[in-house]
């Protein structure tokens, strides 16, 4: 098929990747204009605008598409569909029209659960026992539209936000393909109205660490800000970050450190056992190696 592609993060890479591995001929690739970063704040391309330059692709990258002259240029490129992946950009109804078989967007959550900016994050720091990828046909809405196919997957015990990520990169782009490959026999489904939730952005208020409350809550909070923006406390006056965590067999007081060959801290009810983490100032490493040097005397803050 005749595709444009919409995505800017590394997301949607693979997603990009699978399409031109199937065959598919990608009419151009839409993504975020490149903005500055790194300490010369020069400006840095998104990861799909280096990866589509990189597979000799032709690369768009508009501020807005409401505009009638991009509406126009979208048109002209005679895509049979659009694929959209954590593009970032509203697409207006025009936009949604324009390609013969519409705009397939893939989200990662199962919907209707999660719609919105940060699902995957969402989905662990709520407990979730599994979560997914779905395909499904863009609509004016955030996330209401058709679902063609979806597919679930566990949520591991000390699985993170960036394990996840990676995951459900790779099956959406499977199942974007799979979708492509079907897409006269599968059915649109619409959404039911049960079961709606909202995966709101990540503020970094909710990062910081209350060890009074419960050790699955916290373990839910530290693997699913892991690695952005990372659940922080202070100990010894000092700002640690801690990436990945499971429950520990340990009864300790809210906010008591146990440390050793392992770092155990006290919770609301039981405790909490981090695995990875982050001293101020240096690289994430396991707490079992960071300990081998450091160990904390006080009480998490």
């Amino acid at each position: 098929m005749r595709i444009i592609f919409m995505g800017s993060p590394e997301f949607s890479v693979p997603v990009l990747d699978a399409l031109v591995q199937a065959g598919h001929e990608i009419a151009c690739v839409y993504c975020q204009p490149p903005r500055p970063a790194g300490r010369g704040k020069k400006d840095r391309p998104t990861p799909v605008q280096a990866r589509a330059e990189a597979l000799g692709l032709p690369v768009r990258h508009p501020v807005s598409l409401k505009g009638a002259d991009e509406q126009a240029a979208f048109a002209a490129l005679g895509a049979d569909v659009a694929v959209v992946v954590a593009y970032g950009l509203l697409l207006p109804q025009p936009i949604l029209d324009t390609p013969e078989h519409g705009c397939l967007n893939i989200h990662a959550s199962l919907l209707p659960r999660w719609r919105g900016a940060a699902p995957i994050h969402r989905a662990i720091m709520a407990g979730d026992a599994e979560t997914g990828v779905c395909i499904m046909q863009m609509e004016a809405g955030l996330d209401t539209g058709p679902v063609l196919l979806r597919r679930a997957t566990p949520i591991g015990e000390t699985e993170t936000t960036g394990d996840l990520h990676d995951r459900l990169s790779v099956l959406g782009a499977n199942a974007i393909v799979e979708a492509l490959a079907n897409l006269e026999n599968l059915t649109p489904e619409p959404q039911p109205q049960e079961g709606v939730t909202y995966a709101a952005k990540i503020d970094k208020a909710e990062a910081r660490v209350d060890w009074t409350r419960s050790n699955a809550e916290i373990v839910r909070q530290i693997n699913g800000l892991s690695p952005f923006p990372g659940a922080w406390s202070e100990i010894d006056g000092e700002r640690v970050k801690f990436l990945r965590a499971r429950l520990s067999d340990l009864d300790l007081p809210a906010g008591e450190v146990a440390s050793g060959r392992s770092l155990k801290i006290g919770a609301g009810t039981g405790a909490v056992e981090i695995l990875e983490m982050q001293r101020a100032g240096r690289k994430p490493a396991p707490a079992s190696e960071i300990l081998r040097g450091w160990a904390p005397s006080g009480r998490m803050t």
